[in-house]
C-alpha cells in the first residue's frame, strides 16, 4: 500500500499483485518486431485462488497507470489483458508473420485440487465419460479451469488474425502422462508432463499446422 494513501487504500487494500493490463511485459515487448512466428499461451495463474487470494493477495488491475475502480475480478482482468495483447501484437508485427495462441494445458486432479487432497495417479488414458467428469463446465468438474480459460481465449481472439493451436481436448484424455510424485514433491505434480510424452505430440501438431498455413499462403 502507498503510505500516502490512494483509491485502493481507501477501499481497505493493504497489498496485492499489480497488473497493468495495457503495458506489454518487457521480456517479449520487442519480439513481435523481428520474429516471423509467435506462439502465445496464457491462463494457468488466472484461476489460482491459493496464490491470488481475493482478500490477502488479490490481483489489482491498472489501466493507463491508474487502478480500475471498483476493482475487477481476475476473469474480467484476463479479458482486458488479452484484448490489449492482441491489439499490441497485431499493430507491431509484420503483416506476413504467423501468430498463434495455444490453448490451455489441462490438469487431472481427482478428489480435490492439489492442496485439497487431490491426486493424479492414473496409469491409463481416461475414457470420454471420465474426461467429462473432470472437465465439464456444466457439472463444475475438478479441473474445469482449463475449459474456462479457453472460453475467454476464443472470445478474445474472435475477429483477430491469430490462429489457434488447440491442444486441450487431446490432452484431457492423458491423465497418465504426468510425473505424479516424482522429484521429491509432497503432492502429485499434475501441471507438468512426462518427457518424452504428450508435449512432443503438441510439437508435431504445431509443425503440421504451420505447414498447412504455409501451403495456404
Amino acid at each position: 500500500a502507498n503510505s500516502n494513501g490512494g483509491k485502493l487504500e481507501d477501499l481497505g487494500y493493504k497489498e496485492g499483485y499489480r497488473v497493468d493490463v495495457d503495458i506489454p511485459e518487457g521480456t517479449w515487448e520487442k519480439a513481435p518486431g523481428f520474429h516471423d512466428i509467435l506462439i502465445f499461451k496464457a491462463g494457468h495463474w488466472w484461476w489460482a485462488p491459493s496464490k491470488f487470494d481475493p482478500i490477502k493477495s488479490p490481483m489489482l488491475f491498472f489501466e493507463r497507470g491508474l487502478p480500475l475502480i471498483p476493482p475487477i475480478p481476475p476473469d474480467v482482468g484476463f479479458d482486458k489483458v488479452l484484448k490489449h495483447t492482441i491489439r499490441f501484437v497485431e499493430k507491431t508485427m509484420q503483416p506476413s508473420a504467423i501468430k498463434l495462441f495455444r490453448t490451455q494445458s489441462p490438469r487431472h486432479f481427482e478428489g480435490g485440487d492439489w492442496d485439497q487432497g487431490g491426486s493424479c495417479q492414473r496409469l491409463q488414458p481416461l475414457s470420454p465419460k471420465e474426461v467429462e467428469e473432470l472437465f465439464s463446465l456444466t457439472k463444475n468438474g475438478t479441473n474445469v479451469e482449463a475449459r474456462l480459460v479457453n472460453l475467454h481465449l476464443y472470445k478474445s481472439l474472435k475477429g483477430s488474425n491469430f490462429h489457434i493451436l488447440d491442444i486441450t481436448r487431446m490432452s484431457e484424455f492423458r491423465a497418465d502422462a504426468h510425473p505424479s510424485t516424482t522429484g521429491g514433491k509432497k503432492h502429485d505434480d499434475c501441471m507438468h508432463w512426462c518427457l518424452p510424452g504428450i508435449t512432443d505430440t503438441w510439437n508435431d501438431l504445431f509443425v503440421t499446422h504451420l505447414n498447412s498455413l504455409k501451403i495456404r499462403n
